[in-house]
């Protein structure tokens, strides 16, 4: 298992948006509303979200694909990811570049699905409320499990850990990022708690813990890590 710490966003090109404007908009994402509202948000986020998060500088997607290419020594075209939380497909996008061809992607939201599915990326898509559904996939199926962005407080329930860890070859690889600001640290504990649990039940061994510092523009005075 490989896990690094961080968080995320993206952009398109209006010329009118501003940083002030984007921070506005992670701000509300990080609010602690009901799954449905979530859902909602991330479908009316998905048109603009490339373009915000380019103006965040967004970095986690990135990172987290660097993280798992420096591990993995299988044949990567062959190799099946299961794209956590997938959003628009910018975690995959990295990892096709690094030479892995085979995309599994589950995300809440039918509008970052749908932007998804223009890129080519994936062989599978599925709408997947993370924490209420149960992930759409057989146990053991996937090389890697990957999910950026969405553990955090607000988002995807730490129930889901399980389901990441079932979902992976024995000798397969699951990374996860996180964010160290104020507001999630205690989700972060509890995360990390849940990921010792795994381990003294042998379900995993952990290979790395990266902390980044500048993974995307700070959007409030509180931000680090």
């Amino acid at each position: 298992m490989a896990d690094a710490w961080s968080q995320t966003t993206t952009g398109m090109a209006n010329s009118s948006w501003t940083f002030s404007d984007v921070r506005n908009v992670i701000l509300s994402a990080h609010k602690n509303t009901g799954a449905q509202d979530k859902v909602g948000f991330y479908d009316t986020w998905a048109e603009n979200y490339e373009q915000d998060v380019a103006l965040l500088d967004y970095r986690a997607p990135l990172l987290a694909a660097e993280c798992v290419s420096s591990f993995f020594r299988g044949d990567r075209e062959k190799a099946a990811v299961l794209d956590v939380a997938c959003g628009t497909g910018l975690v995959s996008a990295h990892l096709k570049k690094m030479g892995f061809r085979h995309f599994v992607g589950i995300d809440g939201s039918l509008k970052m699905l749908e932007l998804a599915k223009k890129t080519g990326l994936y062989q599978q898509l599925t709408q997947c409320l993370l924490g209420q559904d149960e992930v759409p996939v057989k146990s053991e199926t996937h090389d890697i499990v990957i999910i950026v962005g969405a553990l955090s407080v607000g988002h995807v329930p730490l129930t889901v850990i399980r389901e990441l860890w079932d979902a992976t070859k024995p000798g397969g690889y699951v990374c996860m990022t996180t964010r160290g600001n104020p507001d999630n640290r205690e989700y972060k504990a509890e995360l990390e708690q849940m990921i010792r649990a795994l381990e003294e039940e042998q379900k995993w061994s952990r290979v790395t813990v990266v902390e980044v510092e500048e993974w995307e523009k700070a959007v409030s005075e509180q931000d680090s890590g």
